[in-house]
Formats: C-alpha cells, structure tokens, sequence
C-alpha cells in the first residue's frame, strides 16, 4: 500500500482497526513521539452512540454521519500541523469522508485474528464496547486497499514495535506487513 512522504508537512494519521485493536494505545504513543495533537475517536460519539454500544447495539451508517463529520472537520483543521486520530475507520466509505474533508490522511491499519481482539475486549473493564459487537466489527470491516494510502500492522506486535513500524513506514523505510 502507497505511504505518503511526509517531507513538506505533518503528518496526518489514523490509527485505525476494530474494537480492542490498540489504535489508542498505538496513537497515543505515536502522537507523542511525533509531537503531534492526538485524539480518540471515542470521545467524539454522541451520548447516543456510547448508549447504543453499551447495550450490545451495532451503530448504523446514519449514527456514524454526523460521528464522520466531526472527525472529518477535526483532521481537516490539523491538516497544516499534523495530527493523529484514533478512529476504528472500518469500511472504505467511512475512510473516504475523513479523506473528503482532510486529503492528506494516511491510515495505519491495526489487523489481527478475531480470537485475540475478543479476549482483550473481554478484559477491558472501563469502555463501553461489549465484547459482543467484535463479531459485528469484523463483518463491517474492509481493510485498507491498494488505492489507499496507509500500511496494515499487525496488532499482536508490542506497542513499541508497532510505533517503530508505523515511524519506519513515514520515513519511507521498508516496513513488515501484518494480517
């Protein structure tokens, strides 16, 4: 998958993935290692959104528009001074709004086995996705394709090797596919 040269400005990434993926811990990471604003595409659902998941409710395409739009205008206004976002990003549609409103995104996919991703949703006891909606995740998802610019990790990594993969792949260094 194309990486775009960040030579003549920022960055601007997704951290992207399913549920329990580690795109927060991963982006969080990152963003400071690059100096750059971070933000977690949690923080951005409506009250609604977070009532839906939490009772086990796959959010709709309609929920997430106005989700989109927020996230959108958030990259679109850091598109000059870089930042990174976390956001699971699961269907090309959702990828092409954010890309609509900030062209210069690059996506880094967390990918792994459904097995891993239920097991650490299981254990997070302070987030509002039940590890019944992971089934939902991987069905909604599409992974990046070629026409895309980003690279998928692999999610079983350790963080600091996963940062050190998505750092290598900004720089234009080879970098290990993951799943």
């Amino acid at each position: 998958m194309p990486v775009r040269s960040f030579e003549a400005s920022p960055p601007l990434l997704v951290v992207m993935g399913v549920s329990g993926s580690g795109k927060s811990t991963v982006g969080a990471e990152l963003a400071a290692r690059l100096r750059l604003p971070f933000a977690d595409a949690d923080d951005f659902h409506p009250a609604a959104n977070i009532a839906k998941m939490s009772a086990g409710v796959p959010l709709a395409d309609a929920d997430r528009r106005p989700w989109l739009r927020l996230l959108g205008d958030w990259l679109a206004g850091r598109a000059v001074t870089g930042a990174v976002l976390s956001c699971s990003a699961l269907k090309r549609r959702y990828r092409d709004r954010l890309r609509a409103a900030a062209p210069s995104v690059t996506f880094l996919h967390l990918a792994g086995p459904p097995e891993v991703i239920a097991r650490r949703v299981a254990g997070r006891l302070d987030h509002f996705m039940p590890s019944s909606l992971v089934r939902s995740q991987y069905a909604a998802l599409e992974p990046l394709r070629a026409d895309e610019a980003g690279v998928t990790l692999d999610l079983g990594l350790p963080v600091e090797e996963l940062v050190g993969q998505c750092l290598a792949a900004l720089d234009g260094h080879p970098v290990r596919m993951g799943a």
